[in-house]
């Protein structure tokens, strides 16, 4: 059985054996040989920690909370008039420090207040 092989340089194609088309690979170039294929090694997925909150009045610069969960973060922010009043902060455990959060994050959590259980409080 003949195939039109397409693998040629340039515009033409030729007619060769299937066999010539099916032999392919390593036995193309004597002495070559891939290696054996080895799925990558994923390290075990650490457990992320939930997000630690700190929160400070603006105006007295007193802490509202301190390295307390979103739970405790809400209550702390149901006390507060607005926004405005306090700056959020989340602990970022790859700095090691603690990181202000974006307007648009202390808003999304702001907007979470009063989705708690009345039994959470």
């Amino acid at each position: 059985m003949w195939v039109l092989d397409t693998h040629t340089k340039g515009t033409g194609a030729n007619m060769v054996p299937l066999e010539r088309v099916l032999k392919g690979g390593s036995e193309r170039v004597a002495g070559f040989r891939l290696p054996e294929r080895v799925p990558p090694q994923t390290p075990p997925a650490e457990a992320k920690q939930p997000y630690r909150f700190r929160i400070v009045d603006v105006m007295t610069r007193q802490v509202l909370a301190d390295d307390v969960d979103a739970r405790h973060a809400l209550e702390a922010l149901e006390r507060v008039r607005s926004i405005v009043d306090v700056t959020i902060y989340v602990w970022d455990s790859e700095a090691d420090r603690w990181r202000r959060l974006t307007f648009g994050e202390a808003k999304a959590l702001w907007d979470r207040r009063g989705e708690l259980p009345a039994s959470a409080s």
